[in-house]
């Protein structure tokens, strides 16, 4: 082979590894620059994102409210089940299947929501309670105890309206919690205040002998 050729060959070697070069060091490395789009996917768009500026609109929003009085799709409820009231009546009774995946649900989003301040157990001895009872800055309105006669007494569509607007220096839930959740949590405070004044007609009657054995400090069972 003469030799111009063989150095020509070396050298279309050589040039043919730059491309394979180029692709890892564009792997391995960081750049601040975006990559180059062959195919853009629609991933550059002309629009306005969250937040920014629209010049289109008088008030600058590019983020609009939705038009007054519109419902989404599949979202319009009963009033009494989105507002806890039927006519100008709180609703005593819970308008919402109480099942046990209800309760469940409600422990969960009570024990997120509810707990800091009222305290797992409802008596209004949360951590958010007891630091502020701590500091002794006089500006802390004490949390209330679900377990008093007037709290025990509330309607549920009471309760339910306190979670959506709030109530006295309580501030309002509905932005964060769905109303399917706020009846899970109202019908667990229900719970939490019949198990703090539970009888024993309570008891299912099979577990009732093994209740009284233990109040007695007679377990039966050994």
């Amino acid at each position: 082979m003469p030799r111009a050729l063989k150095y020509a060959l070396i050298i279309l070697a050589t040039l043919a590894l730059v491309p394979l070069a180029l692709v890892v060091r564009a792997r391995v490395t960081t750049s601040t620059s975006p990559r180059v789009h062959l195919i853009f996917d629609m991933d550059n768009q002309p629009k306005f994102k969250a937040q920014a500026a629209n010049p289109i609109f008088a008030d600058g929003r590019a983020m609009r409210l939705p038009v007054p009085g519109t419902v989404p799709r599949g979202s319009l409820l009963p009033p009494e089940v989105a507002t806890g009231r039927k006519g100008n009546q709180w609703l005593e009774v819970i308008p919402v299947p109480v099942t046990r995946s209800l309760l469940l649900r409600g422990q969960e989003r009570y024990n997120i929501f509810c707990s800091p301040c009222h305290g797992y157990s409802g008596y209004g001895d949360g951590v958010v309670n007891r630091r502020a009872e701590r500091l002794e800055e006089g500006t802390w309105t004490p949390v209330a105890s679900f377990h008093t006669e007037t709290a025990r007494s509330r309607p549920v569509g009471y309760i339910f309206n306190a979670i959506t607007n709030g109530v006295r220096t309580m501030p309002p839930y509905g932005a964060q919690i769905p109303v399917e959740d706020r009846w899970a949590i109202v019908a667990y405070v229900k719970a939490l205040q019949r198990s703090q004044f539970a009888t024993l007609a309570d008891v299912p009657p099979e577990v009732r002998p093994q209740l009284e054995a233990r109040i007695t400090g007679h377990d039966g069972n050994r």
